[in-house]
């Protein structure tokens, strides 16, 4: 008896899409200190927002910690995730003799640049991003408690009472959705009219790319699938990024064990991207999960040509440590 055909299903895949430079210099950091070092090598927090990556990190040697206190031995490397943590934690480092390795996007580093240059000018900062989250939490750390007021949402803009006298600058997450960001910084301009705005966005290059692609793709499929953790900002901002360009159905799945299948069976053309902490593997698991259902053809939908890397942190690249000026 001969198999029923499978029906057909174009797939429509968003590039740019998955790994940013920042999340490729992370985890290569954190697998050159396996090579050079051995196992293991300790990680503060997760590396960045992907099981999948860090599972696979740990069966490497990688070993991943809350805190600095849950590193047993001094004399292994401690590198801490993309996302950038707050000030103490490097002093804490050095106070314990760690060799500690910064895995910092360097597209977070130049916020925490931004915010301390307006400290030193005597403004107060305001945050838009979301709390809670580990790059928020690093950002609010580079400064003195009170020094930075967190934005979430318009409401917040709303109820803000900036303390008197003091001029306001507003620095942003790198992972935010674009169009979200652009309204709330439109009420904060709106409110305070000499708002010191980031001489570059702070949004980063790949979240914006990514979220540019799916704004194409989404009005063209029946659903779209986003690739990544749900602990992962710029891959939850990617659904709701496809939602508002009007996709009936948007779903964040990390592997094909999540796909709700009620949802995507009756479909003809699908939506796929990957947000910056999701390796491509995980993607063309998701096409093969599909490709046992339908008879899948799979056209490239591209935004943008990415460029950018970033090199290792200095002590993966055997340069000497610089000196400060005299």
């Amino acid at each position: 008896m001969t198999a029923a055909p499978k029906p057909p299903l174009d797939i429509l895949l968003c590039a740019p899409r998955g790994f940013c430079a920042g999340v490729v210099r992370a985890i290569d950091a954190v697998e050159k200190a396996l090579t050079l070092h051995g196992a293991p090598v300790y990680v503060r927090h997760e590396i960045v927002h992907n099981k999948y990556v860090v599972e696979s990190l740990k069966r490497k040697g990688a070993v991943f910690v809350a805190e600095l206190d849950e590193v047993p031995d001094a004399t292994r490397p401690v590198i801490f995730s993309a996302h950038g943590v707050a000030k103490s934690v490097p002093a804490e480092a050095q106070a314990r003799n760690f060799f500690a390795i910064d895995a910092t996007c360097p597209l977070v580093t130049k916020v925490h640049r931004e915010a301390e240059v307006h400290h030193k000018r005597g403004r107060h900062i305001l945050l838009v991003g979301h709390a809670g989250h580990p790059e928020v939490i690093g950002t609010m750390g580079q400064l003195p408690p009170g020094a930075i007021t967190l934005i979430e949402t318009l409401e917040d803009v709303a109820a803000l009472a900036p303390p008197e006298g003091k001029p306001l600058a507003y620095v942003t997450q790198t992972t935010l959705s674009v169009d979200d960001t652009r309204g709330i910084v439109e009420a904060l301009q709106a409110r305070f009219p000499q708002l010191i705005a980031p001489h570059k966005e702070d949004i980063c290059y790949a979240t914006t790319n990514r979220q540019e692609a799916v704004k194409r793709v989404a009005p063209l499929v029946d659903g779209l699938i986003v690739v990544g953790s749900p602990n992962s900002s710029n891959s939850q901002r990617l659904r709701e990024v496809a939602e508002r360009a009007g996709c009936p159905v948007a779903r964040l799945v990390l592997r094909t064990d999540e796909i709700d299948w009620s949802l995507f069976g009756d479909i003809r053309r699908l939506g796929l991207t990957a947000g910056a902490s999701a390796p491509e593997v995980l993607v063309e698991e998701i096409i093969d999960a599909f490709a046992e259902r339908y008879e899948v053809t799979v056209e490239t939908v591209s935004t943008a040509d990415e460029s950018v890397f970033f090199p290792l942190p200095r002590e993966l690249r055997g340069e000497p440590a610089s000196t400060p000026a005299e």
